[in-house]
């Protein structure tokens, strides 16, 4: 059986996915304690933690003798990712979107304001990424990100960094090729991955701005569709195999 804990969390998170998709709108009345204990067949004690965590986010102000409501300042709420839609196609669009306003600026401002230092440092890190994957029956994305993030930290923008930081544990997957695509596949995907890695690091070293900023807007729209189009090609290669 779950513990009351998860429960009041899923809770939370059913209510907070109504008020994204504005079916609970800014000031208005939230159900019961009775009526949403009947929808959920839980406790009192359950919806109580689940609109306290509510509550501690921003997102559901209490007032006294009248009830809980959404809150109508919901514009100054933490910002978020809905870790359940990322799966989708249309919000792995918006993410993509959201990381190439993110970095390509970060390349840009990286080759202008890196030091001496960091250019050999985002070397070593690309070094590094590139000894991890090749050979390897699978590729492991935190080494990637690991060079994304050390290119975001030599901009001097900690802001620019803490948010790529922020994003981390969503864009970094331990996804094993092998079980997507077949070895030759892989190893192409190691080389464009690689050249692409050198190109942006290079414009980085020379001060290229506008190099850097085209070098990683390439890497991050290529990184995507090809990983948009090997599901569906494997598909397709199972369904002949089987003909």
């Amino acid at each position: 059986m779950r513990k009351r804990q998860s429960l009041s969390v899923e809770v939370a998170a059913d209510i907070k996915k109504q008020i994204r998709a504005e079916k609970l709108l800014p000031g208005a009345q939230v159900p019961t304690e009775a009526q949403l204990c009947e929808k959920y067949g839980v406790s009192r004690t359950v919806i109580r933690e689940a609109i306290v965590r509510l509550c501690s986010e921003g997102l559901l102000t209490p007032r006294q003798g009248l009830g809980v409501f959404v809150s109508s300042e919901l514009s100054v709420a933490k910002f978020e990712v809905d870790w359940d839609s990322i799966q989708t196609m249309p919000e792995t669009v918006a993410l993509l979107e959201l990381r190439l306003a993110i970095e390509v600026e970060s390349a840009g401002l990286c080759a202008i304001r890196r030091t001496k230092a960091d250019a050999k440092s985002i070397r070593q890190c690309m070094e590094k990424t590139h000894s991890k994957s090749n050979g390897a029956n699978h590729t492991k994305y935190q080494y990637d990100f690991d060079l994304h993030l050390a290119i975001a930290s030599a901009t001097k923008n900690a802001y620019l960094y803490r948010l790529l930081l922020f994003l981390k544990p969503i864009v970094v997957k331990s996804i094993k090729l092998s079980s997507v695509i077949d070895d030759d596949a892989k190893r192409d995907f190691d080389k464009v991955n690689d050249e692409q890695h050198e190109a942006i690091v290079a414009a980085i070293e020379a001060q290229d701005e506008q190099g850097a900023r085209q070098s990683m807007r390439l890497h991050l729209v290529s990184s995507w569709s090809m990983f948009a189009i090997w599901p569906h090609r494997l598909e397709s290669e199972k369904r002949k195999a089987r003909q």
